[in-house]
């Protein structure tokens, strides 16, 4: 059997070293059209901040240790540039420039993704970057150093653009960072975001939010880069990194079916619509696990799962079924570490998917043991059957292990109830006896069982004199800042304070993160108030959010006087 895989990266290696393992006798041909195979593209950002230091680091195989070590062909700075399903051949065009052909009897495409760079005015000028290999990193660096770069304009606040935000500041540069949505990490729901964007700030970046590139100009001293707002930013270097998009050249050259997300359709198999080509990593679509509705994933932990599929069902015929991607990723924020896992709020909205939000807060340890900070957990879950459908986290340690437990509940379709009863090793300086997850779980099961009703950071807004508003933190809480138009009963004089409570209005309570609040619901409810409600997330998350709101309002504003 003679295989040809088509991408040497994360999915397409993790093919070929499979394949060889399951088939020492198959003729396998691997074509990259970089210079470099299998290395950790998910370093390179921290290669560019100097935090990785050895660039050999970054290389989990060269070509000549792959080829030695699973007797695979690669065939580096080769491309192939089109497809001939018919007579199964690929044909390819090498460094030195010569075209040839190659047949096949399976043909696997990883071809990856390709970064988003928009057809704006002076784009092409020297010192605008994309980060998307190693040759992108080698010239990054190399422009730092030779212009001393001391400014840097960063488009675009998902995860690669956070992380370069980062290195860059590391590196002693002074940051700007623009983004075109009303928030940073856009796979995060607007409170968790919140959250980040105040601790991006602390670290002096300066953040455009909903803000857009409309040009960019060559100046003798920089960059003058133009906002739709009209505002200019002079930087050294300017790195675009609003996305990247599925590399259908090869797919659509060959006829395969594409899906509405933009990817390669494959089958449960990885197999496309010629039966004896696969495809697999950032080029594919496939069913959301959650919602059934069609989707692609640019990260590498499910790109190399997929390569182990792929190849089990091209050694041994179709029998191992791919599940889907849940989306589980994670990124440093300088001290902070943001997670998220299945899907956000807005997502299940937009899809129609009834849901229920619920944020907490909860020591990463044992609160009595030194070292111990804060996260913010928001699970969303299903109304009818506790069904964990998404998570995020936001906090300092302890993050990623929390939000990978989360992500096995959301892939095996475990409910709310279930993680209530999650056992974890526990000892002070790892856990608490009761974890931060149970205790999400806790507050989710109080809300499914309607022993406690809650409401959230956007609705105080809207409350009207006929509800009341119940601060029930302590009075030096309540005196360093509060929300305006509360009455200030602390949680433990409330029973004593009843009579200052109206019975016959909604009462609406929030303390610092929720649990007086709730511990306050119940004590009411049980002395006759009838309509009473917690706040999600308490008095911390209002905050932060209507800060953020704040901040994008002042923008708005802003834009509308230079626009009018």
């Amino acid at each position: 059997m003679k295989y040809i895989i088509v991408g040497a990266v994360a999915g397409g290696a993790s093919t070929a070293a499979r394949l060889r393992r399951l088939d020492e006798q198959a003729e396998i041909i691997l074509f990259e059209k970089g210079e470099y195979i299998s290395y950790a593209n998910c370093g390179l950002p921290y290669y560019i901040g100097d935090v990785i230091q050895e660039r050999a680091k970054l290389f989990v195989q060269t070509a000549a240790s792959f080829t030695q070590r699973f007797l695979i062909d690669v065939r580096t700075q080769t491309e192939v540039t089109t497809i001939d399903s018919d007579k199964k051949a690929v044909t390819a065009v090498n460094r030195q420039g010569i075209s040839y052909q190659e047949t096949y009897d399976k043909l696997i495409l990883a071809t990856g993704a390709e970064p988003l760079r928009p057809p704006l005015p002076g784009i092409q000028s020297e010192g605008i970057f994309t980060l998307r290999n190693v040759q992108d990193t080698d010239m990054i660096k190399g422009y730092i150093d030779k212009k001393r770069a001391k400014t840097v304009l960063v488009v675009g606040a998902g995860f690669i653009g956070l992380e370069m935000a980062e290195n860059f500041h590391g590196l002693g540069l002074e940051v700007t960072l623009v983004e075109m949505g009303n928030q940073i990490l856009a796979p995060l729901d607007f409170p968790m975001a919140a959250l980040v964007q105040e601790h991006v700030r602390s670290k002096r970046i300066k953040l455009y939010l909903k803000n857009a590139v409309s040009g960019f100009q060559q100046q003798e001293d920089g960059i003058l880069t133009t906002l739709n707002n009209g505002e200019s930013i002079l930087t050294d270097l300017v790195l675009i990194s609003i996305g990247v998009r599925p590399d259908l050249k090869l797919a659509s050259q060959a006829g395969l079916k594409t899906g509405p997300a933009g990817g390669i359709l494959v089958n449960p198999y990885l197999q496309t619509s010629d039966p004896d080509i696969y495809a697999l990593g950032d080029v594919i679509e496939f069913a959301n696990p959650i919602s059934g509705q069609s989707m692609t994933t640019f990260l590498a932990g499910p790109a190399n799962k997929q390569g182990r599929i792929c190849a089990n069902n091209l050694a041994l015929g179709n029998t191992h079924s791919y599940s889907g991607s849940i989306n589980t990723a994670i990124v440093q924020v300088f001290e902070l570490t943001v997670a998220a896992t299945g899907m956000a709020a807005k997502q299940l909205k937009k899809a129609g998917l009834a849901h229920i939000v619920s944020t907490t807060r909860a020591a990463s340890h044992a609160s009595y043991f030194p070292g111990s900070k804060q996260m913010t957990i928001q699970i969303v879950f299903s109304p009818e059957t506790g069904r964990l459908l998404g998570a995020q986290i936001v906090g300092y340690d302890g993050v990623d292990k929390r939000i990978d437990v989360l992500s096995a509940y959301i892939q095996q379709q475990k409910t709310i109830y279930e993680l209530a009863e999650f056992e974890q090793a526990y000892a002070p300086p790892y856990s608490s006896a009761k974890d931060p997850l149970n205790m999400a779980a806790f507050v989710a099961e109080n809300i499914l069982l309607k022993r406690l009703r809650v409401f959230y950071w956007e609705e105080i807004a809207n409350l009207s004199p006929q509800q009341f508003l119940l601060d029930v933190r302590s009075p030096e809480e309540y005196r360093t800042a509060h929300i305006s138009g509360a009455v200030n009963i602390p949680l433990d004089e409330i029973r004593h304070r009843m009579e200052e409570i109206p019975a016959d209005k909604n009462i609406y309570i929030y303390c610092e993160a929720g649990l007086r609040g709730y511990l306050a619901q119940r004590i009411l409810i049980q002395n006759g108030f009838p309509r009473v409600m917690n706040l999600s997330g308490g008095y911390y998350l209002w905050k932060t959010c209507t800060n953020e709101q704040q901040l994008l309002l002042q923008k708005d504003q802003v834009l509308r006087v230079i626009t009018r």
